[in-house]
């Protein structure tokens, strides 16, 4: 064998080495050996959560920790579509009935206008809280950490929750209920929906009044609150001013969470806030996980509450609901996993490449990994790639109910206003503006366009020809088509704009573009593109790009002329949409969510029609009236709903998307062997290539050690000879 036969020999040994070996360890596995075989769920979180307080937060990306903690009385089933509210902590859905202006109850099919609803709330027994040191006992029923100092801190070298000894619990009780919608009305708080609120909750506003005007804490209990009523320790009564429907499900979202007063006492006292001991940094709650781990500028560790009640995955589905495998785990015992470990990932491309070797068990799929997951197929429909489908992942894609718009300031003089001039204005600029294209271009065709403010999945959209907008896109052959520019540029002669020219000036109209900017590169791309489309009717646009703190104010005191906004469904029901048109709701008039400024009487009128109606065919006729209303006037342009495209590894089951609620953390099993065996597969360690370096090396060396011997060897000779 000659010297190139071993070297081959020898490189060919060690790449069998390398790949034949089947390694206990992975030299990249970001988590601790000893978590192989623990029952955990990876994933990550690209912004740091504000604050994990139920009365505060209004965030998608704080709810995704504080769903999985705080249990409020409703939920929406898990598994039915349209969505559907159900009990959570409530044995069942709140009692409703109505009372005239003395206190009277009002017959059921009373046609006379209530003055109040009172909501009659009941709910189970044996509920208990995760351990907690604001629970904490001794011996004689004394609190143990309810007279916490500065000192004591020191001296026992807390610093963070975790460092105290000891922890206890209780059974969870309507006052919890009532203590957490105090909190709602304290001013001191400013908790978000403080202002919606006080339209409703009886004696809300007057309570926020009433209440010490210092920092200190305030018990809250020692101050009644005219609309809420205990009746028992399981069973309470909400009393609202008026009818609002809505309100139901204000009860299935976090505001609307127990609070216990010994958690907002624990956390009031001398030293706890500046260790960074809140309510806000460490929640308390009932739900099927605790906060054990709170470094948001690294990760966040959710353990299993050993104190949950028995609960049950669903067991009632549809066909296709089975057919999904969302009923895989029906019957069961919830939640299925031990931990969740989320992990701080700014950046998309790392947290991609993380996925794709197994170490987050789903992932979104954005602009930058799109053409690696998915493939357009002829039809339209995305396809998962080779390269995903040989990892047997799959795909879950869910329209959003989300509408993402571009709006005209309608106190401005020139875009606003109700008269024709302004009006055709706006529906030229609604057709050159192509939301299709954008969709195309910018969110790789994830999405479809808007034809109103209602999104798909809500009650009140339709699809098909009696669903598109008249003004922007016609039906031709069992299709929607766009209108063509050809039409924008006719409306722009008959508001009085020719080929874009301001008569006033002899110069192309200008207007003024409000949006906020990441500073991303791409940014400047959508920018470049939206000049584009008023270019086409020969209109210049001037960007004006800020960050979100300035466009906000810009659109409080409303110093725009044409911005993109949009909303996410805090509820399903087309109210929660519909109320960004409502006049009473204007944005620099009312500091509401009509950030527009649109008013039309007509449209407020069948608005009050419509918000307390159930889901009813009358309902739907005046939606049709609003909407065929607002697509005339074109407040907006409508815009986008987004898609969200899911891939997930082929270890995690299936778990049935919910663009309501982030709780479905319980509802998600981790098949911990297989992940074991495919990381280790996807991420070997290949140390054939060090191999051939290593030889490369001896190849280069060996020739100078062995002239090196013979010099020496003949330096020897020589000096034996001499």
């Amino acid at each position: 064998m000659n010297r190139i036969q071993r070297i081959i020999l020898i490189v060919l040994l060690l790449k069998n080495f390398s790949l034949a070996y089947a390694w206990s360890w992975v030299l990249n596995n970001p988590y601790p050996q000893e978590q192989s075989k623990e029952n955990i769920y990876y994933s990550s979180f690209s912004e740091q959560p504000k604050t994990l307080d139920p009365a505060l937060s209004y965030s998608t990306n704080e709810s995704i920790f504080l769903a999985q903690i705080y249990e409020p009385l409703l939920q929406y089933d898990y598994l039915k579509r349209p969505y559907q509210l159900i009990p959570l902590i409530a044995t069942q859905m709140p009692q409703l009935r109505y009372l005239d202006a003395q206190g009277n109850p009002l017959p059921e099919n009373s046609l006379q206008t209530p003055a109040f609803s009172v909501y009659t709330v009941n709910i189970k027994k044996g509920i208990y809280y995760q351990p907690h040191p604001a629970f904490a006992k001794d011996n004689k029923g004394e609190y143990l950490y309810h007279h916490v100092t500065p000192e004591y801190l020191d001296d026992e070298g807390i610093n963070q929750l975790s460092d105290f000894k000891h922890t206890g619990t209780r059974e969870l009780i309507v006052d919890d209920y009532i203590y957490q919608i105090k909190r709602l009305a304290n001013p001191q708080l400013s908790s978000p929906i403080y202002g919606l609120m006080n339209d409703y909750i009886v004696g809300f506003a007057e309570y926020g009044q009433a209440l010490p005007k210092n920092n200190e804490y305030i018990d809250l209990r020692k101050y009644p609150l005219k609309g809420l009523n205990k009746i028992d320790d399981y069973s309470f009564e909400i009393t609202l001013k008026g009818e609002y429907a809505q309100f139901l499900f204000w009860l299935a979202m976090n505001f609307f969470s127990p609070v216990p007063w010994e958690a907002d006492f624990f956390y009031s006292q001398p030293g706890m806030l500046d260790n960074n001991i809140t309510l806000s940094w460490f929640p308390v709650g009932t739900g099927p996980f605790m906060l054990v781990k709170n470094n948001p500028n690294r990760s966040m560790i959710l353990q299993k509450n050993p104190n949950f009640r028995e609960e049950y995955y669903p067991s009632i589905g549809s066909d296709e609901d089975r057919k999904l495998g969302y009923l895989d785990n029906a019957g069961k015992r919830i939640p299925f996993i031990e931990k969740a470990v989320f992990t701080l990932e700014k950046e998309s491309i790392p947290r991609w490449n993380k996925f794709l070797q197994g170490y987050y068990d789903n992932s979104v799929v954005g602009a930058d990994s799109f053409d690696q997951a998915i493939h357009t197929n002829r039809y339209g429909n995305a396809e998962l790639t080779p390269e995903m489908q040989k990892k047997q992942m799959y795909l879950t894609e869910e329209l959003q109910p989300t509408t993402y718009y571009m709006g005209f300031n309608m106190l401005d003089k020139v875009v606003g206003g109700s008269s024709e001039r302004a009006r055709k204005l706006r529906r030229a600029i609604s057709i050159a503006v192509n939301y299709d294209e954008n969709i195309a271009i910018f969110h790789n065709g994830r999405g479809i366009a808007a034809q109103g403010p209602i999104p798909p999945g809500i009650f009140g959209y339709k699809e098909g020809k009696d669903g598109i907008n008249p003004y922007v896109y016609e039906w031709k052959n069992g299709e929607v088509e766009r209108r063509p520019i050809s039409d924008a540029k006719k409306l722009m002669v008959e508001a009085g704009y020719p080929d874009g020219v301001d008569p006033a000036t002899g110069n192309h109209l200008i207007l003024h573009y409000d949006v906020t900017t990441s500073g991303a590169p791409q940014d400047k791309s959508l920018f470049d593109w939206m000049r584009k489309q008023f270019a086409q009717i020969g209109i210049d646009l001037n960007v004006r790009a800020t960050l979100y703190n300035r466009f906000q104010e810009k659109m409080r005191t409303g110093d725009t002329q044409i911005f993109s906004w949009g909303w996410v469904a805090d509820y399903p029901d087309p109210e929660n949409f519909l109320f960004q048109l409502y006049g009473a709701n204007g944005k620099v008039k009312f500091s509401g969510e009509n950030a527009a400024n649109y008013q039309n009487p007509e449209f407020d009128r069948l608005f009050n029609l419509m918000k307390n109606r159930k889901n009813d065919e009358q309902r739907q006729q005046i939606i049709d009236e609003m909407l065929q209303i607002v697509r005339s006037d074109a407040p907006w342009i409508w815009g986008i709903h987004p898609e969200e495209l899911v891939l997930s590894q082929n270890w995690v089951s299936r778990v049935k998307p919910n663009t309501m609620s982030s709780a479905n953390l319980k509802y998600i099993a981790i098949n911990v062997p297989e992940r074991n065996k495919l990381r280790l597969l996807w991420n070997q360690p290949v140390f054939w290539p060090l191999g051939i370096l290593l030889v490369l090396i001896l190849i280069l060396v060996l020739p100078l050690v062995v002239a090196y011997y013979k010099k020496e060897r003949k330096s020897a000779e020589r000096k034996l000879i001499s």
